[in-house]
């Protein structure tokens, strides 16, 4: 039978936090959801340009949007399952009704999300979690502080935790030798807003994924070079990218002289102003500790039923939103549709044996494929077959099939006019049939 309402601390008021305080409530739980910043949106919160005192480092609350971004995929697909991404009615002139919009708009989405939902008032804003630990009985006492206060923090005693703290704050950064020595400066995509400070400047790009494409286009407009650096092209590469006389894609950096010359792996070298990181980010837990019963290695989050339930500790402990190549929203839906589900005992869980077993061969799995430890959670090639799988187990209907076939559109699109895919593509088909399926939600 299933359990009474449990009373529950969800860490972070982003997209994930958002989904997964709708899903606990919708159960009967009781959600109380901590956030740190001012806001609701989590890295869909813009901060403007400031000056980071460690520009490779991750601040406090900020979060990784750079002013021009804009989504890279169609706002059809992004949205929750059954509140549709649609063109905000009723914002007025600050509407951005384009497929592909920018990032202001996402927010105003998840802020109608939020307030369709009255979620609102299970949030503690401007609170931060200093500490989540096991007590006796597998309840957890939750420490948390106002921000800018002093002293120790409030513990409160919760029946269950499930963190949606995000993975786009802490900072990964390529290791580059001679780096030390270098006169020029380096920073984080984190910490990247706006291209004007690059007037002039001959810019290094490290990374090869939507932020790096992005920003070294950005820069472009105003940078005298911009110069990519791909660990996945060959050593010999060195190609001016096409549409631009400013613009260049290296090999990988061999290293960084004294003399500020950047040398790349063709032996080829460029004398740079900066270093900028596009390179991705380290999942953190700071507040958890050796009782959560889970590790952070090489970007692995070890061990983890499903990429959400520590088997040890489960279902007491959950994350929503490790998953990346993702559609993100829906993925957190079903991720919290599961979770809330198993909470209440409705929703039948696996022993701690079965469990591992079942991580094990997952991992055997990854091996047999050669990807990385820091792939585990990629889902470049199954995250329908995993949406799919939680859905089942909530007796939810699958992913629908536009959803899909829109995604592998967008996906071929972006191959064949990486330069214009956001306001090009051939999938119009798909986008009625989307919006004939929003009727019924809206």
């Amino acid at each position: 039978m299933p359990s009474a309402s449990l009373r529950l601390a969800v860490v972070g008021a982003g997209a994930a936090g958002l989904a997964a305080a709708r899903e606990l409530r919708r159960e009967g739980h009781a959600p109380v959801v901590f956030e740190r910043a001012a806001a609701v949106g989590g890295t869909w919160l813009y901060t403007p340009p400031a000056t980071a005192s460690d520009p490779l480092g991750a601040a406090a609350t900020h979060s990784s949007l750079y002013a021009s971004l804009r989504t890279n995929l169609p706002r059809e697909i992004m949205g929750f399952l059954d509140f549709p991404f649609v063109a905000s009615a009723g914002s007025g002139s600050a509407a951005d009704p384009r497929r592909f919009p920018g990032h202001e708009e996402v927010l105003r989405y998840l802020e109608a999300f939020a307030r369709r939902f009255d979620l609102h008032r299970l949030v503690r804003f401007e609170t931060e979690v200093v500490s989540v630990r096991r007590e006796d009985g597998g309840r957890w006492a939750v420490t948390s502080r106002k921000l800018g206060e002093k002293g120790s923090g409030e513990v409160e005693v919760y029946d269950a935790v499930v963190i949606c703290n995000g993975h786009y704050t802490e900072p990964r950064i390529a290791v580059i030798p001679g780096v030390d020595a270098w006169p020029g400066k380096q920073m984080h995509s984190h910490n990247y807003r706006v291209p004007e400070p690059f007037i002039d400047q001959v810019v290094i790009i490290i990374g090869a994924s939507a932020s790096a494409f992005d920003i070294s286009r950005d820069i472009a407009s105003v940078a005298k070079e911009v110069h990519i650096a791909d660990r996945s092209a060959s050593a010999s590469t060195y190609e001016k990218q096409p549409g631009y006389d400013n613009l260049w894609l290296h090999s990988m950096i061999d290293c960084a002289q004294e003399d500020g010359s950047v040398v790349f792996l063709d032996g080829s070298s460029i004398k740079a102003n900066v270093i900028m990181h596009c390179t991705g980010y380290l999942y953190d837990f700071p507040f958890l500790g050796d009782d959560s019963a889970i590790t952070v290695d090489d970007n692995c989050v070890d061990p983890l039923y499903k990429h959400v339930f520590p088997p040890e500790v489960a279902p007491q402990l959950s994350f929503i939103g490790l998953p990346w190549k993702v559609i993100p929203f829906p993925l957190f839906e079903l991720q919290s549709k599961w979770v809330a589900g198993v909470l209440s005992g409705r929703i039948e869980f696996p022993s701690k044996d079965e469990m591992m077993e079942d991580v094990k061969a997952f991992y055997t799995e990854l091996e047999a494929r050669g990807w990385p430890k820091r792939y585990t959670h990629n889902f470049s090639n199954y995250q329908f077959e995993y949406d799919d799988w939680l859905a089942e187990q909530c007796a939810h209907p699958p992913i629908e099939e536009w959803r899909k076939l829109m995604y592998a559109a967008n996906a071929k699109n972006k191959l064949a006019r990486p330069e214009s895919y956001r306001d090009e593509w051939d999938d119009d088909h798909l986008v009625a049939e989307a919006n004939e399926d929003f009727k019924k939600y809206l």
